[in-house]
């Protein structure tokens, strides 16, 4: 029965403050609304200036592949690369193609022609890969032939769009938002109101008065979830190839972590501002460490080996596997007891880093 009046008091806090209900029903859908449109790595509207100094019909020819290409914003024809590289200088343009006399020639008789492609490469990402889109538009004639006797089938996101990979992981970013910085201030909020004290004389056991505390941002993990994948398929048409209850086991797993970590830092902090700025170092480190946006293979040796250690990691890799993949809980076997292990460590922290004088 104790509990039972802990949790109400827990909702009756949460419900006094107009801010937090309203930004627990919002949050969730500004992320998910917003977030997909915006957060794509996929390169496009990438200026091109040409530079053809051939006039011939094959290289207007070539010229005309690269304004129909979806990836590129032809900003005209230069006479020079000079004036041509001016633009890429006053960022007029992100690239330049020059196509050299004879190329149309050449390309008749079957010889090789080289052609400059001068990309602007302070975004290495971007010069990069639009420098590959250029290269395959140059080559596509002598290509054609083997394009033809080549077949690619794409597996689980045929139409490569980058919504179903970016979905599943702001779940992950929304548990690790919602369940990680509102605990951080509880505990530190009562310390500032002075109502701790009034806890810490009765005979309250610390792990009920922990468990009081972690019960309702389960509940609201529970709702963020339920609001993401509900957008999901509404609004994107991107539904859950597994199982329901497997994303919801892995949110309630990350759900756990992050609100005991919050705990933690709210029992070790005097103040909100300093529980405030220790939770953001944290969520930062885990966030970029966790394959979320770009993939860990990527990353150095030494900054691969902290994705071990790393929940988001293992939450992000198994909630793709089960949402994209349609993969069940053998497949996210290894995942999952690594949540439970972290979830466990971190509430046996929370309940122990709790300083109770009665």
């Amino acid at each position: 029965m104790t509990i039972r009046y802990l949790i109400e008091k827990e909702f009756l806090q949460l419900l006094r403050n107009k801010f937090v209900p309203r930004l627990i029903i919002v949050f969730p859908i500004v992320m998910m609304c917003v977030l997909p449109w915006i957060m794509n790595q996929e390169i496009r509207d990438i200026r091109i200036g040409i530079v053809d100094n051939d006039r011939s019909t094959l290289s207007q020819q070539l010229v005309h592949r690269v304004e129909a290409s979806r990836y590129f914003v032809f900003t005209g024809q230069k006479p020079t690369y000079r004036d041509a590289l001016k633009d890429i200088e006053t960022s007029k343009a992100d690239i330049v193609m020059v196509i050299p006399q004879g190329y149309g020639r050449n390309k008749t008789t079957g010889n090789m022609q080289p052609v400059l492609i001068a990309a602007n490469a302070v975004n290495g990402s971007k010069g990069s890969i639009a420098a590959s889109y250029l290269t395959q538009i140059v080559a596509g004639d002598s290509s054609a032939e083997m394009e033809r006797s080549v077949s690619t089938l794409f597996l689980y996101n045929k139409n490569l769009n980058y919504k179903v990979f970016m979905i599943p992981a702001l779940l992950g970013l929304v548990m690790m938002l919602m369940c990680g910085f509102l605990p951080a201030l509880n505990i530190v909020g009562e310390k500032e109101s002075g109502t701790i004290e009034q806890i810490n004389v009765t005979p309250v056991s610390k792990w009920s008065f922990i468990l009081a505390k972690l019960i309702p941002y389960w509940l609201i993990a529970i709702f963020s979830v339920s609001v993401c994948l509900l957008l999901s398929w509404l609004v994107y048409g991107i539904a859950c190839q597994g199982p329901l209850w497997l994303v919801y086991l892995l949110a309630m797993l990350l759900a756990l972590f992050f609100s005991s970590l919050g705990l933690i830092i709210s029992n070790y902090s005097d103040t909100m501002q300093q529980a405030i700025f220790v939770m953001w170092f944290f969520v930062v480190c885990i966030m970029l460490l966790s394959g979320l946006f770009t993939p860990t293979r990527s990353m150095p040796v030494w900054a691969y080996a902290t994705t071990y250690f790393n929940p988001m990691h293992y939450f992000i890799d198994a909630v793709r596997t089960v949402f994209v993949r349609g993969g069940n809980f053998h497949s996210i076997a290894h995942q999952v007891y690594a949540l439970v292990a972290f979830a466990v460590v971190m509430s046996v922290w929370a309940v122990g880093s709790y300083k109770k004088n009665s």
